[in-house]
């Protein structure tokens, strides 16, 4: 328990855990709440987890309930899909929130529909982007069936926007490009890679895991990494200041349909957000069905 002071612009955080704040003062909402806008994306991966059903949300919901957290505390949204991009009214809905709210508003995109007029629409409107490049070169287009170094062209347009990361999906295959790919992604400007370990019934094979556990603790310091919690196992090292502070108090993800859910990976165990009782509601009913 403390006082979490946070700045969207930069994306630091202070925290002053010595602090003591009264029940009434406390934050409701979670710190980070993810939205899959829409289902749609124009790619097909093979390792991706997202519902392939037609869907996407209400721009006034996402307003409405974007707002309803930043009054109780969250520090910020996460746009995702599908691909957010091809969201109707995107960048007016980023300038809504970003004038509206204290929000930082974050966004995951393949990139090859980013264009110097959705860069100008977004500029001072987004505070975060993170690009998906799994693998380099070959690897890259076999897996996405797009042009390597059209992906590489699109970073110079992110990196004008604003502070950008890169997604990377770790599997057997991709494993083999890693050191390549972190020299390119910070090459080009990236604040953070993050690293993905590909989500599926079995997880990482051994062997793969054991390559991403040597690869990370040589080239721990070297660049600025992050992990995917859900991808975490016990030989994987990781920092987490919020001991203490665990699911939907830390994160809730909210699908195309309008449901909550406890990850973007685990779509078993939902809530429908009424639009009565709004999404706070929804997420209690989600933590007292998962407790």
């Amino acid at each position: 328990m403390g006082v979490h002071l946070f700045d969207r612009k930069s994306g630091i955080n202070i925290i002053f855990d010595e602090i003591y704040v009264p029940p009434d003062r406390r934050s409701r909402a979670p710190r980070f709440v993810s939205f899959a806008l829409t289902n749609l994306c124009d790619l097909h991966c093979p390792f991706c987890y997202a519902p392939k059903h037609s869907a996407s949300l209400g721009f006034e919901q996402v307003v409405r309930w974007s707002q309803e957290l930043d009054k109780n505390g969250a520090l910020g949204v996460g746009f995702g899909g599908g691909e957010p991009t091809l969201y109707p009214k995107f960048a007016e809905l980023c300038g809504l929130l970003a004038t509206t709210t204290g929000l930082a508003i974050t966004f995951t995109t393949h990139s090859h529909r980013f264009t110097p007029k959705l860069r100008n629409e977004l500029m001072g409107n987004v505070h975060f982007i993170r690009v998906s490049m799994d693998g380099v070169g070959e690897t890259y287009e076999r897996i996405r069936r797009r042009s390597f170094n059209q992906l590489f062209n699109q970073l110079q347009i992110v990196r004008d926007t604003c502070a950008f990361g890169i997604n990377y999906v770790v599997n057997d295959i991709t494993i083999r490009d890693l050191n390549e790919a972190a020299d390119l992604a910070f090459g080009a400007g990236a604040a953070e890679l993050l690293l993905l370990p590909e989500h599926s019934a079995h997880g990482l094979d051994l062997s793969t895991e054991q390559r991403l556990t040597k690869w990370l603790a040589e080239n721990n310091g070297r660049f600025r990494l992050s992990i995917s919690e859900a991808g975490v196992t016990d030989g994987l090292p990781i920092a987490d200041p919020f001991v203490n502070e665990k699911g939907t108090k830390a994160y809730v993800h909210v699908n195309a349909s309008g449901r909550v859910a406890r990850t973007s990976y685990n779509q078993d165990n939902t809530i429908l957000i009424s639009s009565d009782e709004g999404i706070l509601a929804a997420i209690a009913e989600l933590e007292g069905e998962c407790s």
